[in-house]
């Protein structure tokens, strides 16, 4: 599995887009520090301008340790208004140095068609180079649980971001309860959301310890090795 953050970053510019609560930051915060463990050159840019309590800013310290960039817009004290210059400031930037063969970019977006309203705003930009938008699935999320549902909540993200995606990957999770039942149930469920796209799918995800349990196969598995937690937890 060490090659499973390489075979996943296929473009200089990698966005992950998914239904609120589907484990974007999550998968984010994954798939940043296993390329940074494989010896790639990484930023994160934290676009979740909808959730203040699940931004991969948050997480800054963890994945700046790791050798991990992470640019942000600045929000106020009370973390929940953007100062829109700042957006312009920290992530145009970033796409640009991708673009041009510097540091991989990873963009955590927000969740379906308002978080995708500010990735929008970088749609020409991004899709002036090679990119790739990966869609999140988890089956265990109100409005997912099935394909039908996840079809039609990737459409209003593609709206509003004015960009297309590219893979699908199944994210399938009940934190602590998550068994191999619960993973092979997501992987279904996205499977049919690939089939209904004509997207591939790229992964899915499982808790480090049920994924080398598992058999390979295809799609590959990730090992989701960083959770993010609730504000109560």
């Amino acid at each position: 599995m060490a090659s499973a953050a390489c075979a996943l970053l296929t473009a200089p510019v990698t966005i992950v887009v998914g239904h609120y609560g589907a484990g974007k930051t999550s998968f984010v915060l994954s798939l940043a520090l296993a390329a940074a463990a494989e010896g790639q050159a990484v930023t994160v840019a934290d676009l979740d301008v909808v959730n203040p309590y699940f931004r991969a800013a948050e997480y800054r310290e963890l994945l700046e340790s790791a050798g991990v960039r992470v640019v942000a817009p600045v929000f106020s004290e009370r973390g929940t208004s953007l100062d829109v210059p700042s957006l312009n400031g920290a992530i145009v930037p970033a796409i640009e140095e991708a673009q041009a063969g510097g540091r991989r970019l990873i963009i955590d977006a927000g969740g379906d068609d308002a978080g995708a309203t500010a990735l929008g705003r970088f749609a020409a930009l991004i899709a002036s180079g090679p990119y790739q938008m990966l869609y999140v699935v988890n089956s265990r999320r109100l409005l997912t649980s099935t394909a039908g549902e996840a079809v039609d909540i990737l459409g209003q993200i593609e709206a509003k971001a004015r960009l297309s995606a590219t893979a699908v990957v199944s994210n399938a999770h009940l934190k602590a309860d998550t068994s191999e039942d619960v993973v092979k149930q997501g992987l279904e469920v996205a499977r049919e959301v690939a089939r209904a796209t004509g997207l591939p799918l790229a992964a899915y995800t499982a808790p480090p310890a049920l994924a080398a349990a598992l058999p390979p196969g295809e799609p590959p598995r990730f090992p989701m090795t960083e959770t993010v937690r609730a504000p109560w937890e």
